[in-house]
């Protein structure tokens, strides 16, 4: 059975791998692993090595703490997890989401912002 920590790094490893795009088949050829293997962490099937760790946040461009974030008792600062619910980071379609939002221009995204924040009022 997995225990819980593992289960969280790997979950936090699917969300940032979906959030920026990445395959699991292009995050295993930068961290010089078999697709196979990013799997069995994304399940907490396989427990994830400090070093393993480390060339995973590099390839994902995150601190290796983005991993740990929200466990129990974990208060910190940017946590994905405390700003929208846990069900929305697990949501796919939400992830592509916001991943598309930030494929828009700058200028573009902010009047898109507007527009959303308009329309929520409305609601």
């Amino acid at each position: 059975m997995a225990h819980p920590v593992d289960v969280h790094v790997g979950k936090r490893i699917r969300h940032r791998r979906w959030l920026v795009g990445m395959t699991q088949q292009q995050l295993a050829e930068q961290v010089g692993i078999k697709f196979q293997q990013i799997q069995k962490y994304e399940t907490g099937t396989n427990r994830v090595s400090a070093s393993r760790l480390w060339d995973i946040a590099e390839a994902l461009d995150v601190a290796v703490s983005f991993f740990f974030a929200g466990l129990e008792g974990d208060e910190g600062e940017g946590d994905v997890a405390q700003v929208f619910p846990s069900d929305l980071i697990a949501d796919k379609e939400a992830l592509d989401l916001v991943r598309s939002y930030y494929a828009i221009p700058e200028h573009q995204r902010k009047r898109l912002f507007e527009l959303a924040r308009c329309l929520s009022d409305v609601a």
